[in-house]
């Protein structure tokens, strides 16, 4: 059992909490940048409902975590799948690569090195991390089990 597999899913609720509530935030004051005032700003229930239209699956995709992938992660998987609870996490290395670029983008530096080498990288973490890792998932859970890698899909439990 390794350390990290029952650490990270109790630093990542609090995370996953405070980064929908950054999110919304953000949302929320985006009308009152300087320069960039469009009106009066909205009423707090306002604000929730344009947030919710524009991020629902973002926020479904946080709740889900909080309220899904934490209990499975900590109570119910009892102390086995370090390995593959690894690997979902790797998921998780593109992700300061996607936030860079979003904020080049906001600082009009979509033309500089940085922008292109950060689009390399995310590129590169994201085939990674995100598309290549579920093949290799199947690969090592059927080779751990004896399955040719089409019979996997149908075996695992």
């Amino acid at each position: 059992r390794h350390w990290l597999a029952g650490a990270y899913p109790q630093f990542a609720v609090p995370y996953f909490i405070y980064d929908v509530y950054a999110m919304f935030l953000c949302h929320w004051h985006r009308g009152r940048v300087k320069g960039h005032e469009v009106a009066p700003p909205p009423s707090l229930r306002a604000a929730a409902g344009t947030y919710l239209r524009k991020d629902l699956l973002m926020v479904l995709h946080h709740a889900a975590m909080v309220l899904v992938c934490f209990p499975v992660a900590t109570l119910w998987r009892q102390g086995k799948g370090d390995f593959f609870l690894g690997c979902l996490l790797m998921a998780e290395l593109s992700t300061p690569f996607v936030c860079l670029g979003k904020v080049l983008i906001l600082y009009k530096r979509q033309h500089t090195a940085l922008h292109k080498l950060n689009g390399v990288a995310l590129l590169v973490t994201f085939l990674l991390c995100r598309i290549l890792l579920f093949p290799y998932l199947y690969w090592a859970y059927g080779r751990q089990r004896g399955l040719p890698l089409l019979r996997v899909p149908g075996a695992l439990p």
